[in-house]
């Protein structure tokens, strides 16, 4: 069982941090909504990997960026000014936004927030 983790706790995290365990829960979050529709494994493969590429999470993060609290903004913000490493397969700013997304989503799922966090996971899933 995960420990939940007080606002305060997690200001003292590395955005990066937050954006990693963001990465991994999107992931699973597409993935279990994918997994409803009974997919061959490489069409869920496939299709999955298309909502959790930066380019999808950075359109995430615009649809979104309206509605944040101001914690939430600020924790964006960090993560999308922190120094990380340069994208392979999108543009910075793509990338920046994505990471921001990313942090987001961390910082919700480890503060228990699951409601909120569902509601913006929700914003990657929707098709432009």
């Amino acid at each position: 069982m995960k420990k939940i983790l007080s606002d305060l706790e997690v200001s003292q995290f590395n955005p990066l941090s937050l954006a990693s365990v963001g990465d991994a829960v999107h992931t699973l979050f597409v993935r279990e909504a994918l997994f409803e529709r009974d997919l061959p494994p490489n069409k869920l493969h496939l299709l999955a990997s298309k909502f959790c590429r930066a380019k999808n999470q950075s359109l995430a993060y615009e649809k979104i960026l309206g509605s944040l609290s101001d914690l939430e903004r600020e924790i964006a913000t960090r993560a999308r000014n922190h120094k990380g490493h340069a994208p392979k397969n999108s543009s910075l700013e793509e990338y920046k936004k994505a990471t921001a997304f990313e942090a987001i989503v961390g910082y919700l799922y480890v503060t228990g927030k699951s409601e909120r966090l569902e509601e913006i996971l929700k914003c990657s899933l929707e098709e432009e």
